[in-house]
């Protein structure tokens, strides 16, 4: 768990760190796909927490959900029906689930109990 928090604040660094842009008229696909990928980020944690992580499920849900959403969003822009509010539902609605849960586990969690020598 440790290596996971240090990567994600390396990638948080690097991240503001570049002088990287994109062009605007990719900010829908790219916000989806940034929405599905911290659902991923945030079933792993719980996946962690409840001993059921498993590496290979991660990295293609990550990157899966990353795709489908950005592809869902660019169809329905295409169509001109809004298809990436079924994404924003979705993941959104997992996010919040997954986070719910992973607060009533570290809630929860058996805490060894302090004793004083006397």
């Amino acid at each position: 768990m440790g290596y996971a928090l240090i990567g994600i604040l390396i990638g948080g660094i690097i991240g503001f760190l570049l002088p990287y842009t994109y062009n605007t008229a990719y900010t829908l696909y790219i916000s989806v796909a940034i929405l599905a990928s911290l659902d991923s980020v945030f079933g792993g944690i719980r996946a962690n927490l409840e001993g059921k992580f498993n590496t290979k499920i991660f990295v293609t849900g990550f990157f899966g959900n990353a795709l489908l959403a950005a592809f869902l969003a660019y169809i329905g822009d295409r169509l001109g029906v809004p298809l990436y509010y079924a994404a924003i539902f979705t993941f959104g609605g997992r996010l919040f689930d997954n986070f719910a849960q992973i607060r009533r586990i570290w809630l929860t969690k058996e805490r060894p109990v302090k004793t004083t020598n006397k």
